[in-house]
């Protein structure tokens, strides 16, 4: 079965080319919400396994949206992965910054980091269910 992906950022043309280069992997089913009001909404319907959402958005920003699936029952254990303009090789000379318990990547990741981040991300959650 492949892992179920949203991905919520408010620039179509990332989510999109994210989209398919994460479809184009096979393991994969992505879905993209480019409007933060709607995401609450569009996970509930599509059940992700795994949340890849940006961080700054005009309408509401990552942490707002975060907070939302905190508080609804169905959604507060989707791991979240953030992806962010604001942490670069500086912050994160790993690729990946910690902060709070969550997971903060440069939009400028490397595809391979972040399909490891995901499948790293998820196998967490499988353990953690067994």
């Amino acid at each position: 079965m492949k892992t179920r992906i949203l991905i919520i950022d408010d620039q179509p043309d990332f989510s999109h080319w994210l989209k398919r280069a994460l479809e184009s992997q096979g393991y994969y089913q992505v879905c993209e919400e480019n409007d933060p009001l709607d995401a609450v909404e569009t996970a509930r319907t599509f059940g992700p396994d795994l949340i890849v959402l940006d961080v700054m958005m005009p309408q509401m920003d990552g942490s707002e949206v975060a907070s939302q699936f905190e508080r609804e029952p169905l959604l507060a254990g989707i791991p979240i992965l953030f992806l962010t303009a604001l942490v670069g090789g500086r912050e994160a000379p790993a690729g990946v910054c910690l902060s709070g318990g969550r997971t903060f990547l440069p939009k400028t990741v490397p595809l391979p980091k972040l399909i490891a981040c995901i499948d790293r991300q998820t196998r967490e959650l499988e353990v953690l269910s067994a």
